[in-house]
């Protein structure tokens, strides 16, 4: 008989129950949600949660997670303010006479 048949956890990694980390409390996130809510401030922390050393995964996945919604959004934002200054400069454009498109 195949001892691989027998024992299929046999060569599978399974993580020890200390390198997990800590969980984030309640407290913590609140206080993550209140610096998050002030302008400037918002930015300088998120940054330092997504790429410092020290700083729980949880909360460096979160932060990671924000910037780029928050880059995803703005590049969004961009798009349509270019297609609609686009639109009314051309139909602006074409109400004055001897201007050429």
């Amino acid at each position: 008989m195949n001892s691989e048949l027998t024992n299929p956890t046999q060569g599978s990694y399974v993580p020890p129950a200390a390198a997990q980390a800590p969980v984030v409390s309640v407290k913590h996130w609140i206080l993550t949600f209140i610096l998050c809510a002030i302008p400037i401030v918002n930015i300088i922390m998120l940054f330092v949660w997504a790429f410092g050393d020290q700083t729980n995964p949880n909360k460096k996945n979160y932060a990671r997670a924000s910037l780029l919604l928050a880059v995803i959004v703005i590049v969004l934002y961009i798009i349509i303010f270019l297609l609609i200054f686009l639109i009314f400069g051309i139909g602006a454009a074409s109400h004055f006479p001897g201007t050429q498109i």
